[in-house]
């Protein structure tokens, strides 16, 4: 066919235009801030109402993230944290005298008497003494505050969600190297097998492939993440359209990464194990003048699997910069180069409505024509910038996604049960995302309410191509071998099938949102907020050079009442929604006959408590009910139409401990029972009155780390799974289990430590996760790895 010359010009120009006015809001940041901070040195602009001031150490370098607690009696105390650059402010401070308390391990807390409060207070905080026996305790040291579920920094007990969080100590403390790691410590997020070559969590129900953040950023193309740069993973439960934009229907997984700063870092890790595993990596920081921080994190790793012929290589670095131009102003820059390559299994298939008995190593296919191919580069830019009271942040973050992956697969065994066929494709995946996000945050009061407001706006381009190519063994498209030798023998190769996709996609996002935090009293809170988005998908199908355009206008509110009845703990109730347009969540699903359709909207009720009964355990516990509508199914009376119906439904309770019971126990534990079903038939194997699938009823995780004495440790982790069934047409179920891991921990020096992990300590034979009824993956006989890492 040919091709009208002016098309791809024309498409260029769209798309520098909108390259173009993503910058905008990032730019014009850069443009006010800058003039502001030079303006700031030259005059005192802060506002009498305002008491501000930095932290520092003895060698005068800035302290980032230690609490500051503002006494004023008889008003409740108030609390925040120092920014990048040792910064901090509360504003609205009644002109009376005032009590500052400074605290961060590893220094000795301070006091700041204040006669009258105002700008410019600086607190000098003492390093404490350091002795030969160190211990880093991991999921002790819990997390009390986010700016993920709010944009703005709050207590994590005083956000109205479902929130787990799973810190760098306790990843390192368990030997976490997964997103399906990670997960299983966090109450009603479960992970799916992802074909072998992606994250697949299941949030509430819903399983996923692109409701993935970094740093509040999207990073939803397929593969698997890495955990060597991140400071700790936070799961958000629940929809959440107001903070996040479209997707996320059961909730989003974000990565908070570690980012330079004037604290010294130093410390690498050498790791081997089972299956020829081999580990390094390395995180380096420092100062490197007084207004200029650098950090390095990299990670390179060899291994192969307990799966016959299966490995796995992959490796990342990631630098970052900080940049304070004085007091009130930070810069920051990142960039990423990630990459991922493996075997891509899919298991075992099922037969008799359940797994076949076969080894767990037993690969089906060909492991040497199966591969899983991922590159991404990422590079960032953001700037914070406090004025009069007000902060304003902006981020710019474009990423670069080449993914390609090819697999031979089991798919039915014979009625016999002596055969089972194979089948095999390859799919590229070529995505660039360019976001850009600007906040403005500031407080404000009518009459006795306090308010905590924010405001900002997103905007965002998405290209992508795929292409699929489907296997041929000779001339055919499937091959029957012996359930006993499930290995391909004959010459396989790949070419275009007659419903292979070819296409590209073009995603624009407009978006505004507000917020604010009231707090009416010291007992009662509020949070309410609003998000109109604007998505245009542009598809064409370069098979048949068919175009089709697609416009959705999403509206997602978000009303929460928070009761404090003491300080430490928060009940609240909450409704949130969010939406999944018909271009999917890949933006690769549009056609003829669906993009006239309303998006599928997903709408959350949910009830909780938060709880932190000392400064260093968290309790959690929710209630929700999460509802699909919009579904599209066919008409009955004329098939070539579609219906919009009430899809499923999940409910469910979520409880979760974490951080230190006691000086030398510390806990990380999680529960979850889960109810989801399909609410009305959408399709022959989706009937009414199915489970949903990947959806067990209960779950149990539990890891504790006793601490013998100052060098010596131990951890016993227990996780329970209930049985699942593979997909909605519950036909085929995986039985639940139960695995104990175990660690040991050894302090050598105050710059040498050594650890012990041992996963399915008693050789338990269970099965991991599913994709469909027969891609089954077998979990992992016992193993053992032993780190050894320096601190310097």
């Amino acid at each position: 066919m040919a091709t009208n010359p002016s098309v791809p010009a024309r498409r260029a120009r769209l798309q520098e235009a909108a390259m173009r006015l993503a910058l905008i809001p990032f730019l014009l940041a850069a443009v006010l801030v800058v003039p502001l901070a030079a303006a700031r040195a030259a005059t005192p602009s802060d506002p009498p109402a305002a008491l501000s001031g930095v932290v520092v150490d003895a060698s005068g370098a800035a302290v980032p993230g230690a609490a500051v607690v503002l006494r004023q009696p008889p008003q409740p105390p108030r609390e925040t944290f120092t920014d990048a650059s040792g910064q901090f402010q509360f504003d609205n401070v009644a002109a009376a005298p005032a009590t500052l308390s400074v605290a961060l391990p590893q220094f000795h807390p301070a006091t700041v008497e204040l006669a009258r409060p105002g700008p410019g207070v600086r607190v000098l905080l003492q390093p404490a003494g350091v002795r030969e026996e160190v211990t880093v305790r991991g999921s002790g040291d819990v997390v009390t505050r986010s700016a993920t579920a709010t944009r703005t920094e709050t207590r994590l007990r005083d956000v109205p969600q479902a929130v787990a969080v799973v810190s760098a100590q306790a990843i390192a403390e368990q030997g976490m190297q997964s997103m399906a790691d990670v997960v299983r410590y966090m109450a009603g997020v479960g992970m799916a097998q992802g074909e072998g070559n992606r994250d697949t969590p299941v949030l509430r129900g819903n399983s996923s492939t692109a409701d993935f953040f970094v740093d509040g950023v999207r990073d939803d193309a397929q593969y698997f993440r890495d955990l060597y740069n991140v400071e700790r993973v936070e799961a958000l439960k629940g929809p959440n359209a107001m903070i996040f934009g479209r997707g996320g229907a059961g909730g989003v997984i974000n990565r908070v990464t570690r980012q330079a700063s004037q604290v010294p870092v130093g410390e690498t890790s050498v790791e081997v194990g089972a299956s020829r595993d081999r580990r390094l990596s390395a995180d380096v920081g420092r100062g490197l003048t007084s207004s200029l921080a650098g950090r390095v994190t990299g990670m390179y790793e060899n291994a192969g699997s307990y799966r016959e012929e299966a490995s796995l290589e992959r490796y990342g670095v990631n630098p970052t910069l900080a940049l304070s131009l004085g007091r009130a102003t930070t810069v920051r820059f990142g960039y990423e180069h990630f990459h991922d390559r493996r075997t891509a299994d899919r298991g075992i298939p099922s037969f008799g409505g359940k797994p076949v008995d076969t080894a767990p190593g037993m690969f089906f296919g060909d492991a040497d024509a199966s591969e899983s191919d991922a590159t991404v580069n990422t590079a960032s830019a953001a700037i914070d910038h406090r004025f009069s009271g007000i902060l304003v942040r902006s981020r710019l973050q474009y990423a670069g996604y080449d993914k390609f992956y090819q697999n031979v697969f089991p798919g039915q065994v014979n009625a016999a049960g002596t055969h089972v066929a194979l089948s095999a494709y390859n799919h590229r995946t070529d995505r660039q995302n360019l976001f850009s996000q600007t906040d403005v945050e500031f407080r404000g009061r009518t009459g006795k309410v306090d308010h905590h407001l924010l405001a900002g706006v997103e905007i965002g381009r998405q290209l992508t191509d795929n292409a699929r190519l489907t296997g041929y063994f000779g001339t055919a498209t499937s091959l029957n071998v012996p359930l006993t030798d499930p290995k391909n023998t004959m010459p396989l190769s790949f070419r275009q099938g007659a419903t292979d996709a070819d296409n590209h996609g073009v995603a624009t996002v407009a978006a505004g949102y507000a917020q604010d935090q009231v707090e009416f009293s010291r007992y009662l809170q509020a949070v309410v907020g609003l998000r109109y988005e604007r998505l245009e998908v542009d598809f064409r199908n370069n098979r048949t050079g068919g175009t089709v355009a697609s416009s959705d206008a999403l509206a997602a509110p978000r009303a929460a009442v928070i009761v404090k009845p003491v300080e430490e703990m928060s009940l609240y109730t909450s409704y949130s929604v969010a939406y999944v347009p018909r271009a999917g969540e890949q933006l690769s699903s549009l056609s003829l006959t669906n993009r006239s359709l309303e998006p599928e909207r997903f709408e959350n009720y949910e009830v909780g408590v938060k709880w932190d009964p000392t400064p260093h355990l968290a309790a959690t516990a929710a209630v929700y009910r999460l509802d699909r509508t919009n579904v599209a199914v066919p008409d009955p009376a004329d098939p070539t139409r579609s219906l919009l119906v009430d899809g499923q439904r999940c409910k469910g309770v979520e409880v979760g401990l974490a951080g230190r019971v006691v000086r030398r126990w510390s806990v990380l534990a999680a529960y979850a029972y889960q109810d989801g079903e399909i609410t009305q038939s959408l399709s022959a194997t989706a009937q009414v009155g199915a489970r949903l699938a990947q959806l067990p009823a209960h779950t149990l995780s539990v890891w504790n780390r006793y601490d013998v004495n100052d060098r010596l440790g131990a951890g016993i982790g227990v996780i329970r799974r209930g049985s699942i069934f593979t997909s909605t047409d519950n036909t085929v179920s995986v039985p639940g289990f139960t695995r104990v891991d175990g660690a040991m921990f050894a302090t050598i020096s105050r710059r040498l430590r050594a650890q012990l992990n041992v996963e399915n300590l008693f050789d338990a034979r269970y099965y991991a996760s599913a994709h469909s009824n027969n891609n089954i993956m077998p979990g992992a006989p016992r193993s053992a790895r032993v780190s050894l890492t320096a601190l310097f």
